[in-house]
């Protein structure tokens, strides 16, 4: 159809199977994050499109457009998050949080982007919440702790206020819709490399295929489980995306001289028990949790590496992954990891909560 979209034609086009072209799908998520849909064609566009069934262009213009209706933060791209999809089901503790203090402290420039739990009891906004990290930052805020700790945290329900428009519809229809996963897509810094863990096998595509649009670095990764990292319990695939292409690999974490976990060892509660854990595991505590946080350090460093040296390409993995776990258990046995956090918290609590 042309562009000139309004909401019957694109829920009717969908409901018949059409898929919308990025201007289309930008169009559409303009309208929610601007308040200008109401909650029937929300809801409405929500189900048709995930009947159908998503498609990379789609999520383009729906990232698009969210990253537009952004805060703007002044922080380099040339940064690293490392993130998951969530509603792996699981409630593990919070693996892509320590990973990212112990990648910062390692010297990796890290831009985290969360928000709170999505299908655990503690999101990453909530751990860091209760180890001391002040969230209530305004963007100039935020560039200063970066400038000055070499990490920050983009939390998504301050720096993107138009995603208040469809919480209330997401809540009352109940079911996954495709901003369960645009998240990890949408940090305003727009960093040049990212480590995803995605739980739905059926959104890896599409999450790859948008880091290809964008020409940017990724390792996107899923445990056979379906934990939404790098998995000790088990094997993992990874996709390894660069400007060359994509490359999948399956990872047994044997390979790597890792202890086989269990999940139960993995499991966490509250945001005050997973922040205790965070501070062993960052204090050089042993133990399946460690090993499941220098392992996803280890995918965040490898993927700023594909950014940053691109040649790093050109070896194996498997060989990559060892030196990078080797460095991040460096960095937390130095303190270095626990010296970062204090730093964070710190830098943060220069400003004002405003709680």
């Amino acid at each position: 159809m042309s562009f000139s979209p309004t909401w019957p034609k694109i829920i009717t086009s969908l409901i018949e199977s059409n898929d919308l072209s990025v201007s289309e799908a930008d169009w559409c998520m303009t309208q929610i994050m601007t308040g200008a849909a109401t909650e029937a064609q929300i809801a409405s566009f929500l189900i048709a499109l995930r009947i159908k069934g998503e498609t990379v262009d789609e999520v383009v213009g729906f990232r698009d457009a969210i990253l537009d209706h952004a805060h703007s933060v002044s922080i380099s791209p040339n940064s690293l998050d490392i993130v998951g999809t969530g509603g792996d089901r699981f409630g593990t503790v919070n693996v892509s949080t320590m990973s990212s203090i112990v990648a910062a402290a390692a010297g990796t420039p890290v831009v985290k982007h969360g928000n709170k739990a999505a299908s655990s009891q503690s999101g990453a906004s909530d751990v860091l919440r209760e180890l001391g990290i002040n969230l209530n930052l305004e963007p100039d805020q935020l560039a200063t702790v970066f400038d000055a700790t070499n990490i920050a945290f983009v939390f998504a329900g301050r720096f993107h206020p138009g995603f208040a428009h469809a919480g209330a519809v997401r809540q009352q229809i109940g079911v996954p819709t495709v901003f369960n996963f645009l998240g990890p897509l949408c940090n305003p810094v727009r960093p040049e490399a990212s480590a995803v863990g995605v739980a739905q096998l059926d959104r890896v595509p599409l999450i790859v295929g948008v880091f290809q649009t964008r020409g940017a670095n990724a390792l996107v990764f899923r445990g056979d489980e379906g934990l939404d990292e790098l998995s000790t319990a088990g094997h993992s695939h990874i996709w390894e995306v660069t400007r060359g292409g994509v490359t999948e690999h399956d990872l047994d974490p044997r390979d790597l001289n890792i202890s086989k976990a269990s999940i139960d060892d993995l499991i966490g509660q509250d945001a005050a028990y997973n922040a205790k854990v965070a501070r062993d595991v960052l204090a050089g505590h042993d133990g399946p949790v460690r090993d499941i946080v220098l392992l996803n350090a280890a995918a965040g460093l490898v993927a700023f590496d594909l950014h940053d040296k691109p040649a790093s390409a050109e070896i194996p993995l498997l060989d990559r992954l060892r030196t990078q776990m080797a460095v991040a258990a460096e960095t937390i046995d130095s303190g270095a990891a626990q010296a970062k956090l204090a730093e964070w918290v710190g830098a943060t609590q220069a400003f004002d909560s405003g709680e």
